[in-house]
Order: C-alpha cells, then sequence, then structure tokens
C-alpha cells in the first residue's frame, strides 16, 4: 500500500508521520514509549489501510520527531494529546479512530475524553488508571523492570531489558535502535502526569466512552494487569468483551499481526457506523 511521509511543525515539536492513502474512516496509530512509528509496519502493509486512512506520527522526542522545546511540560500526556491534534488538524483531519499501545494508548484516552471527533478507541498494554499512586498500582504490573519506564538515563543494559519487556525477544533491531534514540525525558514525565492525574481521569474517560472502546491484549502482557483492565465498569466496551490474542505479550498487534488486524479491521467498521447511525455498537443497556 503505498504510503507517504510528512513533516509538521507544531508548537511543542516537529513531526514526522506515515499516512496511507486510504479513503476511509482515519485510523490514527500511537506508539509506546521508546518505539516510534516503525511498529506499525504489519498494519501498514495490510488491506486496512487501503480501507482507511492510516496515520502514524512519530510522537515528540522518539523516532524522526525531534525532541520538545519545553521536555519538562511537553511530554505530559495531556501536552503530547495537543500536540497530536495539532498535527491531525494540519492534516485536514476532523473525524478519526484510534489504536493506542501503551503510551499511545494513554494519549488515545486522553484524545477520547477531550477530542470531539474520537469516533472509536482501541487500546492495548494500557490500563486506565485513576489519579494518585493507588490507581497506578491497581493498573499496572509490579515487577522492577517496569521501574525502567521512569528511568531518564538509559544504561545499554536499560535499553536491552526494556526492549525485552516490550517485545519478548520478538522484535526488530530497529525498535531497540528506537529505544536508544528516545529523549528519556519523557520517560519520568509520563510518569508524574499519570501519577498526579494531569489531564483526563483515564479510567472515568473509559468506563464513561459514548463510542466503541476496544480492549485488545496479549496473553502475556507483562505491563497492564489484566484482571483489572477486564473488571472495569465499561459502557460501551466492543463486543462486550476484552480480547486476549495468545502467544503475544505486551506487543499484541506486532507479535500475532493477522489476529491483531482481524481484530481492527472489524473494530473500524463498527466505529465507521457508529457515525453514521450515532448508535453506539454493544452499548450497555440503561
Amino acid at each position: 500500500m503505498p504510503t507517504f511521509d510528512h513533516l509538521i511543525t507544531s508548537r511543542t515539536a516537529t513531526i514526522r508521520l506515515s499516512e496511507s492513502t486510504g479513503a476511509g474512516l482515519p485510523l490514527l496509530l500511537l506508539h509506546g514509549s521508546g518505539a516510534s512509528r516503525q511498529v506499525f509496519m504489519h498494519q501498514f502493509n495490510n488491506p486496512l489501510a487501503r480501507a482507511h486512512r492510516v496515520i502514524a506520527p512519530d510522537l515528540p522526542g522518539h523516532g524522526e520527531s525531534s525532541d520538545a522545546l519545553n521536555p519538562a511540560t511537553d511530554y505530559s500526556i495531556p501536552a503530547l494529546a495537543r500536540t497530536v491534534t495539532e498535527v491531525l488538524a494540519a492534516r485536514g483531519i476532523e473525524r478519526f479512530a484510534i489504536f493506542g499501545w501503551s503510551l499511545g494508548g494513554h494519549v488515545g484516552i486522553e484524545l477520547l475524553a477531550t477530542h470531539p471527533g474520537v469516533a472509536g478507541l482501541m487500546i492495548s498494554g494500557t490500563p486506565p488508571i485513576s489519579p494518585g499512586p493507588l490507581g497506578l498500582l491497581r493498573g499496572f504490573q509490579t515487577n522492577l523492570d517496569l521501574l525502567l519506564a521512569t528511568k531518564e538515563q538509559f544504561t545499554e543494559r536499560d535499553a536491552l531489558r526494556f526492549y525485552e519487556m516490550c517485545y519478548h525477544g520478538n522484535g526488530d533491531g530497529a525498535f531497540l535502535e528506537a529505544i536508544r534514540r528516545a529523549d528519556g525525558r519523557v520517560r519520568p514525565t509520563v510518569s508524574r502526569s499519570l501519577m498526579f492525574g494531569e489531564g483526563a481521569d483515564q479510567r472515568r474517560a473509559v468506563e464513561q466512552a459514548q463510542v466503541p472502546v476496544a480492549i485488545v491484549n496479549g496473553e502475556q502482557e507483562s505491563v497492564a494487569r489484566l484482571n483489572y483492565v477486564a473488571n472495569l465498569d465499561y459502557a460501551t466496551l466492543w463486543t462486550n468483551t476484552c480480547h486476549i490474542i495468545p502467544n503475544a505479550g505486551h506487543a499484541a498487534f506486532w507479535d500475532q499481526p493477522d489476529m491483531f488486524n482481524h481484530l481492527l479491521t472489524r473494530f473500524m467498521a463498527d466505529a465507521a457506523a457508529f457515525g453514521s447511525t450515532g448508535a453506539v455498537p454493544y452499548a450497555k443497556s440503561a
């Protein structure tokens, strides 16, 4: 599928993005911490990118985008969402669905709460948490490697551990390079943003969403607590279930792209239908 790259100058950073030429409902792909838009190559190399206008930016401080002008503020969850909003506006996109992975899922939830054009949200590896330390403890697994997500300076051993946590040995060499390239100031700023509840209450935003919300995780998910995610009180949970992809870890969309893309294609059809009919598929009855 032909794709084109663009360079967008926002108020916080210069953003590099890839975009397909599909004519259907736009699909925004948001990558995780230490990654880049390259992790979505299996989604671009799929009929999905012919059916929909797929757009994937490198977030500030990642990939081929520049580092943020003011890292202490521009890397917060609300600031990242505002930057993405600027990028969408520059590309003339008003209505869209989102797939967000890990950090990208948190940015996607912020967009769900603040952007009127969101037609649906799918997240993976992202626990929608309430603000504060208790929310973090409930939503995230407790392991030493997860502390890397709060650490600014990475040693080479740290980078390798983070790579293993994200990709479980199933990644690409370019993904390790993306971790090395990433601005380390992103990690503590995002952690503080989640800890202190900057922006939307993410749990409330997902539970009270008025558009389809899809939850898709790998069965060996290493970051989000799957039992926590499964037991939230969703109003519009897509297909009325949290999907688990077998033989997949934190990056389920990469580990099992065929199974994941099948779900994503179905989800996009329902998100597009929601925009046409105004009825949310699988909405919980009152």
